[in-house]
């Protein structure tokens, strides 16, 4: 027999929730050119990406040289999960939709700057959806004081993020201000989630696979540019990200 509580239990229940997308700005509609930068992109690891969701921005090519399936097709071979297509012509919508996009109808309003990798040739750039006018992170501090697993991802929405314990390697870590870890960061970090460019990373032991400001990343398969087990922080010069000793300031 159900509880009061069970009986009174809706089977279904519709809420807002926000999932962070990687945005893949396409540059070029040559599949085969598309592969070569992702492989260069990821160092030829099929799973670096590990289903991230992944919307596909056209706004700079011509879509009518685009093969839509094969399109999906590549990105999932590349670890991406395809959930939407921004800026497309409307004549293209319904194509999308039956191959299970969905359309994001805010890019038809919104304005966007694509940002290249610098050392991937610029055919595919991975940023952090921005808002129309980024604003600073505000709201008291999350702080967490447990270890952050491989898979897990933590966001710390309109707040600075202080992490106590160790980020592993699969974890990913996201802030709309500054990042702070007092321990190893063997993960992602990516600070100023809402396009502000003056948010920083901190670290007192840089292993990480990745980290990003505002959207600008740098990945780290030719190594580290500084000693990785000096506390370092991680800001933006113009457009590239500089390691700074904190012991300098």
């Amino acid at each position: 027999m159900l509880s009061k509580t069970q009986s009174q239990q809706k089977p279904i229940e519709i809420k807002v929730s926000t999932v962070v997308a990687m945005a893949v700005i396409l540059h070029d509609a040559n599949l085969a050119q598309l592969d070569l930068a992702l492989q260069k992109l990821t160092a030829h690891s099929s799973d670096y990406y590990s289903q991230e969701c992944a919307v596909i921005d056209v706004a700079n090519i011509d879509c009518s040289l685009v093969n839509w399936k094969e399109l999906i097709d590549l990105l999932k071979a590349r670890g991406f999960h395809p959930v939407a297509v921004r800026h497309a012509p409307e004549k293209y919508e319904v194509h999308i939709a039956e191959l299970g996009l969905s359309i994001d109808l805010g890019s038809k309003t919104a304005t966007h700057s694509a940002l290249d990798f610098a050392e991937a040739a610029a055919s595919i750039a991975k940023i952090i959806p921005e808002p129309a006018k980024p604003i600073a992170a505000s709201s008291a501090p999350m702080v967490i004081d447990t270890p952050v697993r491989g898979g897990q991802r933590v966001y710390a929405r309109g707040a600075d993020l202080i992490i106590t314990a160790v980020v592993n390697n699969g974890a990913e870590v996201i802030a709309d201000g500054n990042i702070h870890i007092y321990a190893p960061l063997r993960g992602r970090a990516l600070a100023g989630a809402n396009g502000n460019t003056a948010a920083r990373i901190f670290t007192t032991s840089l292993e990480a696979e990745l980290v990003s400001i505002a959207g600008i990343y740098r990945t780290f398969e030719h190594g580290y540019p500084a000693d990785p087990l000096l506390p370092l922080q991680i800001r933006l010069n113009g457009d590239k990200i500089d390691f700074v000793s904190i012991h300098n300031n």
